[in-house]
């Protein structure tokens, strides 16, 4: 197909940004403008001469503008084929039209505001929708542009086409006209359902774009991009290193959503979707440490998501320019808001690194969902962390000056797998460490296994890395003591008094749980014999 003069265009819009600038460019390359209602007024008033729509044989303007763009002449004249029709359309008086460029009616933005039913259904548009179509359908005769922000690049190609559009251009916008149409109609379903009472999900998702594979290498993976999103994963500036995989992103998303509940500068280290390592404090690379620490092995190949802009400092900290390479640490990912550029270039000496800025304030979900065989499961996200705090034994714990690490160790933990059990303590005034984690266990006591194993690993790497000395009692003295100041935090309620024997027995003497057991009386008189303070949190955190 070749290109197409564009001699007469018909636009009717509801955003008037920028349309006198098209406009203009029209009637420089001797187009016909034909409009209607609040667009033609406009233009006319840039001094844009316009021919108005009721002028078009057998197309008068009725009932207070509801019927202005309908009619068998328009429709037509945007429909006929060119080829095999012109004919047929000259004995009937119909000249074709070139171009649409049409906006619809405000329906998303006035239902936002919450008007009433009947001024919500005036703002349904349907002569918009029927025109684009038609034009969309006859796309290898006529142009249609719904979008504002084609303006630019239609005005470019008239200009150095002498005209023209190509079929290529016109092929791409009526894809985007035909999506365009189907998210207005999507919308205005789902909101008139909503307003029955009823329950309805349409998503729509564009620019879908291949990545290398899927979860694994024999699987295809894709990413898409919800439709008019505000705020998108998809929006990522990647500044730096290898294309970004399916697990990146998954694991990319978990460390935002982890990094971004924290209120001091935080660190969130994500190993298949769960943070590693995960720490907070007055100063970015002492937080970064403490994370790192909580697992240096799991840190291997990790996503690390920061929640203020990486320092140099911090940076460095990964030793990517150290001569001896086994010292150098490797990660797949690292986020931040920004980087300056002394960091940029820093990081950039992995080759491979991924570098991602995005803002993490503006990558929280409204909504979580889950796609099962033809169906769909819809749940908000889960951003509650507590009911309350009750303490059910007291065993010299003071809750008012505990309430900082318990409110971490909950976010911590909302973040793991289930079955899920942290240990978290404070390491130093105001810095707040994950130091034991177990994660994704169909067992809750193995979980608690895993967690204080992981605890103890690290303290006894701690004692080893600050020099304390070679004694087995007073390297296990020193573990007690600190397992003792740590606060053991699980993700739903212990089903039987296991749990807490064996974190006794490991000197935890701080555990927080939701509570909701028919078998709560077992576990709290548990708690009381072996000197453990208990906390009721009210809130279940699994995450499946």
């Amino acid at each position: 197909m070749t290109p197409m003069k564009i001699r007469k265009a018909l636009i009717s819009v509801s955003d008037k940004t920028d349309i006198i600038k098209i406009s203009k460019i029209l009637v420089q390359i001797g187009c016909e403008i034909i409009s209607t209602g609040g667009t033609k007024k406009k233009l006319e008033k840039a001094g844009i001469k316009i021919t108005d729509i009721s002028s078009v044989p057998g197309n008068p303007e009725a009932f207070s503008g509801r019927m202005k763009t309908i009619s068998f002449n328009i429709e037509s004249a945007l429909l006929f084929d060119r080829k095999t029709d012109s004919m047929e359309a000259a004995e009937l008086g119909i000249e074709p039209i070139d171009m649409v460029i049409c906006n619809l009616y405000p329906f998303k933005k006035v239902s936002e505001e919450g008007v009433e039913l009947e001024e919500l259904i005036e703002n349904i548009d349907i002569g918009g929708p029927t025109m684009i179509r038609a034009a969309a359908k006859n796309y290898a005769y006529v142009t249609v542009v719904t979008d504002v922000g084609d303006y630019d690049r239609i005005i470019n190609e008239l200009k150095e086409n002498q005209g023209s559009i190509s079929c290529e251009t016109r092929y791409e916008l009526m894809r985007k006209a035909f999506n365009y149409t189907a998210d207005y109609d999507d919308h205005i379903a789902q909101t008139l359902d909503h307003r029955a009472g009823i329950k309805s999900l349409r998503f729509s998702f564009h620019q879908g774009k291949n990545l290398r594979y899927g979860e694994n290498s024999h699987q295809q993976g894709l990413f898409f991009r919800e439709a008019n999103a505000q705020n998108s994963l998809a929006n990522i500036k990647i500044l730096h290193g290898k294309e970004i995989s399916y697990n990146n992103l998954t694991d990319i998303q978990s460390g935002m959503d982890a990094v971004g509940e924290l209120s001091a500068s935080g660190c969130a280290i994500i190993k298949h979707n769960n943070p590693c390592g995960f720490a907070q404090g007055k100063d970015q690379l002492s937080a970064f440490e403490l994370a790192w620490a909580g697992d240096p092995i799991s840190a291997f190949g990790s996503v690390i998501a920061f929640n203020e802009p990486l320092q140099l400092k911090t940076a460095q900290f990964l030793q990517l320019d150290n001569k001896d390479k086994s010292k150098r640490k490797f990660v797949e990912v690292i986020i931040s808001p920004s980087f300056s550029s002394d960091v940029l270039d820093y990081l950039k000496f992995h080759k491979n690194l991924r570098i991602i800025e995005y803002d993490i304030s503006r990558s929280s979900r409204r909504f979580e969902i889950k796609y099962l065989c033809g169906s769909l499961l819809w749940q908000d996200t889960d951003n509650i962390l507590y009911k309350e705090l009750r303490l059910m034994t007291d065993c010299g714990f003071n809750l008012e000056s505990e309430q900082g690490l318990i409110e971490f160790g909950l976010k911590a933990v909302k973040h793991v797998r289930s079955n899920a059990i942290v240990i978290v303590r404070e390491h130093n005034s105001g810095y707040y460490q994950l130091l034991g984690m177990g994660a994704g266990q169909p067992n809750r006591l193995i979980a608690t296994h895993l967690a204080v194993d992981k605890a103890r690993e690290n303290l006894i790497r701690e004692y080893s890395d600050n020099e304390l000395g070679s004694d087995q009692k007073k390297r296990e003295d020193y573990i007690k003591r600190e397992l003792g100041k740590a606060i053991l935090i699980s993700d739903a309620f212990f089903p039987f008094p296991d749990n807490v024997e064996v974190a006794a027995d490991s000197g935890i003497k701080k555990i927080v749980e939701p509570g909701g057991s028919i078998r709560d009386k077992a576990v709290i008189n548990c708690c009381r014999e072996l000197s453990v303070s208990l906390i009721f949190s009210g809130i279940r955190h699994f995450k499946h």
